[in-house]
C-alpha cells in the first residue's frame, strides 16, 4: 500500500494503469507515439481505430482470445498490444496463436485474393523471455518471418515485438532516445516525484500529467489500489522463485567449490546487466560453469 500513498504517478505496469494511459481513446496519442518508437518502421501509425478486446474465432467452436489493446491503424494493420507481469509457460506459443486472429479477422466471405494487412503483436514484458547470454543488453527484440538461408524477410505481414524492461538498467542521466525515455517511464514513473528534465518532448509532458494520482476520481482510486495489490502479489511470487532459483544456484556453487563472497559478487554483478564472460573474469571462474550455476 505504501506505493499508493507516496507516488505522485500511477503505475504504469499494473492492469489499471496500462489502461488508462494506453487503451483510452483520450490518450490514444501516448500509444501511437510508444508503438512508431518500438516498432521501428517510418510513418506505421499516425492514427489509431481501438477494435473490440474480445476476439472469438471463425466458428462457434473455436477458442477466443481477449488482448490487452487491440487497434488497427489508418491502413488497416493491426496491432495488438499485450503487459505481461510475469513469464508464463508457453507464453510465446500463446503470442503465435494470438496473432491468428486479426489474420483470420481479414478473410472476407466469398471470392478472395489472400491479400493481407499486416500484423504486429507487441509484448510489454516485466520479466526476460530471451536469456542468452549474447541477449543480455538488448531490451526490445524483433522477430519476423525470414528465409533461413538467404537470412531476408520473407514476409511483412505478421510481426512480432517483445521488449523485456527488466533489462533496461540506463539511469535518468543516460538517457539518449524517446526509446530510452519510454522504457525509463514504463520502469519509474510511480516512483518519481516529478517529471525529469532529461525527459523531454510534449508526449511526455502530457504523459505525466495523465498519470498524475490526483486526477482520479474516488472510485479510480479504489480500483488502482485494487490493481496495485494485484500487481504486487504478482511482484512478491516472481521474486519468491527468483530467491529460491538463487539459492538452488547458490547450493549448486557451493557443491562445485565456489565460495558464498564470488556468487554474491557474481548475482550483484548481474543484477547490474554485466556480461557473463566480464563476470567470470572478474571472479576467475569459467564462463561455462558460471551460466550452469544461474541458468
Amino acid at each position: 500500500m505504501n506505493e499508493i500513498i507516496e507516488s505522485t504517478y500511477i503505475n504504469p505496469l499494473t492492469d489499471f494503469g496500462f489502461k488508462l494511459l494506453f487503451s483510452e481513446e483520450k490518450n490514444k496519442a501516448f500509444l501511437i507515439d510508444f508503438l512508431n518508437e518500438v516498432i521501428e518502421e517510418e510513418g506505421c501509425i499516425t492514427d489509431i481505430e481501438y477494435q473490440p478486446t474480445f476476439q472469438l474465432g471463425n466458428v462457434a467452436q473455436n477458442r477466443k482470445a481477449v488482448f490487452d489493446i487491440f487497434c488497427k491503424n489508418e491502413k488497416g494493420e493491426y496491432f495488438i498490444v499485450e503487459m505481461q507481469k510475469a513469464k508464463q509457460p508457453y507464453f510465446v506459443d500463446r503470442s503465435l496463436f494470438y496473432s491468428t486472429f486479426p489474420l483470420q479477422k481479414q478473410a472476407p466471405q466469398g471470392v478472395w485474393n489472400f491479400q493481407l494487412k499486416a500484423v504486429y503483436t507487441v509484448a510489454l514484458l516485466d520479466f526476460v523471455l530471451f536469456e542468452e547470454a549474447e541477449d543480455e543488453n538488448y531490451c526490445i527484440e524483433h522477430i519476423y518471418l525470414m528465409r533461413d538461408r538467404t537470412k531476408t524477410r520473407y514476409s511483412k505481414k505478421l510481426n512480432f515485438i517483445f521488449v523485456e524492461l527488466p533489462k533496461f538498467k540506463k539511469p535518468v542521466e543516460a538517457l539518449e532516445t524517446n526509446v530510452d525515455r519510454w522504457l525509463f517511464c514504463l520502469k519509474n514513473l510511480s516512483r518519481l516525484n516529478s517529471r525529469p528534465t532529461e525527459v523531454q518532448g510534449k508526449i511526455f509532458e502530457k504523459l505525466f500529467k495523465a498519470a498524475e494520482i490526483k486526477k482520479l476520481t474516488a472510485t479510480d482510486m479504489e480500483t488502482y489500489n485494487k490493481s496495485i495489490l494485484e500487481y504486487q502479489d504478482v511482484r512478491d511470487a516472481v521474486d519468491y522463485a527468483r530467491e529460491e532459483a538463487s539459492e538452488k544456484a547458490f547450493k549448486k556453487g557451493i557443491e562445485k567449490g565456489i565460495n558464498q563472497k564470488s556468487f554474491e559478487i557474481a548475482r550483484k554483478c548481474f543484477e547490474k546487466g554485466m556480461l557473463v564472460e566480464e563476470v567470470a573474469e572478474l571472479i576467475d571462474l569459467d564462463a561455462e560453469q558460471l551460466k550452469e550455476l544461474f541458468k
